[in-house]
């Protein structure tokens, strides 16, 4: 049971809640350019499942089939409990090891890019987690949990980590001592020195304070959130894979053999010593936040766009139209969501944008067997693109010069 599909409309009438509440009380942790861009984010993550090789499923089916020391009964609940706290239990390892060794930062890091804190946050999950982050939960196979137990609690402790992204909920007493909850989440998302690397656990705190890497939020000392080193855009694919593309370049960089080889195992932050790269200083009270100007114009385009891919994104839930056939409809997703990000950070992006409306109808019209209802939609969504995107152009340029 996939309980993160159930329970989507509730985390977007949450948001919703959220925006209205902090508008209510003067106190809004909403920008409309990092709502998107995370929204986008945590879009890309449901579909980038449908391109992945599958390797971490086939090798929990060799676990659970051929080498599980024995079969925990599923209808007991006594296995679930057990699978409940142990998947906790692994995925505090994982979401260490994720902050701590680069390999495993690359694909974690997306979800910690946004400079707001507040329930969208939550949604901004990144796109490549499925290439490695498998590996930690093999051991819950092996000692006997079910497939169907393993998803159900693991999507459970995903769907808790939800309500803990927001600055509206203070410490909450005694239940701060066991679980994870807004205020220590709050510390895990801060780019302050005293606060980084800390407060690792899913649904439980006990495993941070045994483990020695619990920090208890000071009310003095306000959260700053963010990377290290921002990456200073709302483009989701470059979210996705500018670590990656780090790696590489200091893999390329490196002098020695030694140090090419301990790239992709060191410690996040580390480059080359050839490259003298100074550390970063991540206690500035006169942080600013990447927010440049946007009109209000291309803020509803990029609602517009959200809410178009959103429902795309929801139809390949039950699509059959093949791996290649998916592939190139994620690739049109991806194409937009980095369309709207230019312009949410101001860069050039027309060319791209007549490009993208070029395609578009090439690729599913040509390529997709759409019936005659869906080609008509297709073409009406590429014509009111094609007629409002100069008047969005003409705002952007006023917003800039402005």
């Amino acid at each position: 049971m996939d309980y993160v599909q159930l329970a989507v409309p509730f985390f977007i009438l949450a948001v919703l809640l959220e925006l209205t509440y902090g508008f209510f009380i003067k106190k809004n942790t909403y920008r409309f350019n990092d709502t998107i861009s995370s929204i986008f984010m945590g879009s890309l993550r449901s579909t980038s499942k449908f391109i992945g090789i599958g390797i971490g499923g086939y090798v929990f089916y060799l676990a659970e089939t051929k080498y599980a020391l024995w079969r925990m009964d599923e209808s007991s609940l006594f296995t679930w409990i057990f699978a409940f706290i142990a998947y906790d239990f692994f995925y505090y390892w994982f979401h260490r090891i994720s902050h701590e060794r680069q390999i495993f930062w690359a694909s974690h890091v997306a979800h910690h890019q946004s400079e707001d804190y507040n329930l969208s946050t939550a949604l901004r999950q990144t796109g490549t987690g499925f290439l490695i982050s498998w590996v930690f939960y093999i051991p819950l196979f092996i000692i006997g949990v079910p497939s169907y137990v393993y998803v159900s609690v693991a999507t459970l402790n995903l769907v808790y980590q939800f309500w803990v992204h927001t600055e509206h909920i203070p410490k909450l007493g005694w239940y701060e001592l066991f679980f994870i909850t807004p205020s220590n989440h709050r510390v895990h998302h801060a780019r302050n020195e005293a606060y980084i690397d800390k407060n690792y656990g899913g649904v439980f705190i006990i495993w941070d304070r045994f483990f020695g890497t619990f920090k208890e939020e000071d009310e003095d000392k306000p959260c700053i959130y963010g990377l290290r080193s921002p990456i200073r855009t709302f483009n989701p694919i470059w979210a996705n894979f500018h670590i990656y593309v780090k790696m590489i370049r200091d893999f390329v960089a490196a002098d020695s053999f030694k140090e090419k080889l301990y790239v992709p195992f060191s410690k996040t932050g580390w480059s080359p010593s050839n490259l003298n790269i100074k550390p970063v200083n991540t206690d500035k009270d006169d942080f600013e936040r990447f927010d440049p100007k946007s009109s209000k114009a291309i803020g509803l385009y990029g609602v517009f766009q959200l809410i178009i891919l959103v429902l795309l994104g929801l139809s390949l839930e039950s699509s059959t139209l093949g791996y290649a056939k998916n592939a190139l409809i994620i690739f049109m997703i991806g194409f937009t969501m980095f369309c709207v990000s230019r312009w949410f950070d101001n860069k050039p992006v027309l060319k791209l944008e007549i490009i993208r409306l070029i395609l578009l109808p090439f690729v599913f019209i040509y390529f997709l067997p759409l019936s005659l209802e869906l080609i008509y939609l297709t073409i009406g969504y590429v014509l009111f693109n094609a007629v409002i995107l100069y008047p969005i152009y003409q705002s952007s340029l006023r917003t800039i010069n402005a």
